[in-house]
């Protein structure tokens, strides 16, 4: 239950002075407003101060006393963090001893003798209201647990620097804690506070010693505005090391990203630069140092440009549909079998983007979906087409992104697909690549099981760069693993590649799965796939990736084989 305002405590006042008459006079004046305690000289005052630091509103002072006078009292103060919130009024006759004491720190002054009851409690009351409003304004200010500012008073202050000490070089750095969710869920909240508080006392500490502010941006992020440095390596191991001697128990990793100042850059924009450099540093332990240079700006802008020309692309077909072949190597000669959907974009302004550049861009920013519907419906209307031109029909592997597996109408889209283009549900097979299995796991094991029994094909892509066990691998749907082609690359030269190709062979056998080799180049790897058993490879020993015309004339080239075979 809330209490009432009558019912609540009365705001507690010290009463600093040595001539028990002044203590007295103040405390009848006091008394029927606020709880009120006495000291008889400084050194009583500071006791009473840190006895009381968290209760106590102000504190009216004497300057001249025996023991401890006022000013010395007011030395401490202004030292002490804790006791400088509380606001102190000073007591004298001395005229010309007022200045100095407001210049030490006192909120304000009331004159001797005390002939003017009204005026004293008004003037205690405005300090006490004046003092609270501010402890109020402070507690937005900062973050509780780091004593760094929060994120809107930061960038105030920060647009102040910057618009008004211009002789001032101020850089942009953001510093993050990585996988802090980790670290919480490993070794519990307190530990991680206790991170947060650690990194906090040492940017207040570095802050110290150049010029500067900072804040907790978020959870696990950090931002400071500093003088700029002429070496950031040196502050980042300094934050490190920290780190590092927090606990033996616990691998804390920090990255950090930093923009240059420029002058016609505002602060908010130069830390969105030093944001995303962190974040090209995010996971990279050999080099946790990122600073924004011309060539992230350029990427930045293409960026942007890409995600804004994303719609308009799709609405406007600049998104063209490759098809690489697939080729049973078990039989002689190698017999086309199946065919990749992989996707290119041809922009108007910009002419061929690969894919590098805008499919990890669109999966960070949740739209690669767009994409994926788009290869999904291009490659099931293709595969029709080629069904009822040439009575064929050549199995395509389409891509399926984290977040597709995600969506709730998964499932009911791709069995959509299918019956209205006549398929059957082997015709579209369904590309997962292995590091999707270890997001969310079970939610995903689900979905998949859910296609499997609808009669959908699942091939596993980049089979070898995830992070699945073998125990979690025996109980994954699968049909088909496709062997990363970092493997294939040097198993004519590396023994040790060629013991990895054989036993990634040997998992497939045991489960049962076909094997797709990618990437294969030469005669050479195909001989060493074909002699390990490898069912299908495709590559440029074969063909590289064709727009869908030039496939055709490939399609066509390989049925007329098959025909003269047959004859």
């Amino acid at each position: 239950m809330i209490q009432s305002k009558q019912m609540q405590r009365p705001k507690l006042v010290l009463v600093v002075d040595d001539h028990e008459i002044n203590r007295d006079s103040l405390g009848v004046i006091l008394e029927d407003d606020y709880e009120v305690i006495y000291a008889e000289n400084g050194k009583e005052a500071l006791e009473e101060m840190r006895a009381h630091a968290t209760g106590l509103s102000l504190v009216l002072l004497d300057l001249m006393m025996p023991v401890m006078n006022g000013f010395e009292v007011l030395e401490h103060v202004r030292q002490d963090e804790q006791l400088k919130a509380i606001p102190v009024i000073v007591l004298t006759a001395d005229k010309s001893a007022e200045l100095q004491a407001l210049q030490m720190g006192a909120a304000d002054f009331i004159t001797k003798p005390f002939d003017m009851p009204e005026v004293i409690l008004a003037r205690v009351g405005r300090i006490i209201e004046l003092s609270e409003g501010r402890q109020l304004i402070s507690a937005a200010e900062h973050d509780k647990l780091t004593m760094l500012y929060s994120r809107n008073f930061f960038f105030e202050y920060a647009n102040r620097l910057y618009n008004y000490h211009n002789d001032m070089i101020l850089d942009a750095v953001v510093l993050n804690i990585e996988q802090f969710h980790t670290i919480n869920a490993l070794n519990g909240r307190d530990f991680g506070d206790d991170v947060l508080r650690l990194i906090g006392n040492e940017i207040r500490a570095f802050l110290g010693e150049t010029q500067g502010i900072a804040s907790r941006f978020e959870a696990d992020s950090f931002e400071i505005y500093c003088l700029h440095q002429a070496e950031y390596r040196s502050l980042l191991k300094r934050f490190q090391e920290k780190m590092d001697g927090l606990s033996p128990n616990a691998n804390i990793h920090l990255r950090m990203g930093v923009a240059p100042f420029h002058e016609e850059v505002e602060p908010v924009f130069l830390f969105d630069r030093a944001r995303a450099a962190c974040n090209m540093a995010r996971g990279d332990y050999q080099n946790p140092l990122m600073i924004y240079d011309e060539d992230m700006r350029l990427r930045e802008m293409l960026d942007r440009r890409l995600l804004n020309d994303l719609r308009p692309a799709v609405e406007g077909r600049q998104f063209q549909v490759y098809y690489q072949p697939k080729y049973n190597i078990q039989v002689d000669p190698p017999r086309l079998s199946s065919a990749e959907a992989l996707i290119r974009w041809k922009h108007p302004e910009l002419g061929m983007i690969s894919p590098g550049d805008f499919i990890p861009l669109f999966e960070g920013n949740g739209l690669i979906g767009v994409v994926d519907s788009f290869v999904w419906e291009e490659a099931a209307r293709q595969i029709a087409n080629w069904k009822s031109r040439f009575g064929f029909t050549l199995p395509v592997s389409v891509n399926l992104s984290r977040s597709d597996v995600f969506d709730p109408t998964l499932v009911d889209r791709l069995v959509q697909l299918v019956e209205d283009n006549g398929l059957s549900y082997k015709d579209l097979k369904l590309e997962l690549t292995e590091s999707a299995y270890t997001d969310n796991a079970r939610q995903v094991l689900d979905v998949i099981d859910r296609l499997r029994r609808k009669g959908f094909e699942i091939e596993m892509d980049d089979f070898g760069s995830g992070y699945s066990s073998l125990n979690m691998l025996s109980d994954m749907p699968l049909d088909v693993l496709k062997m990363d082609m970092k493997f294939i690359r040097n198993i004519e030269q590396s023994e040790t590649d060629r013991r990895l190709v054989s036993l990634i062979l040997d998992i497939a056998r045991y489960l049962e799965v076909s094997v797709v080799a990618e990437g294969v180049e030469t005669e050479g790897q195909l001989a060493i796939l074909r002699e390990g058993k490898c069912d299908l490879v495709q590559g440029y020993y074969f063909s590289r990736p064709l727009p869908a015309a030039d496939f055709e004339k490939l399609l066509e080239r390989e049925l007329e084989k098959e025909r003269n075979r047959s004859i």
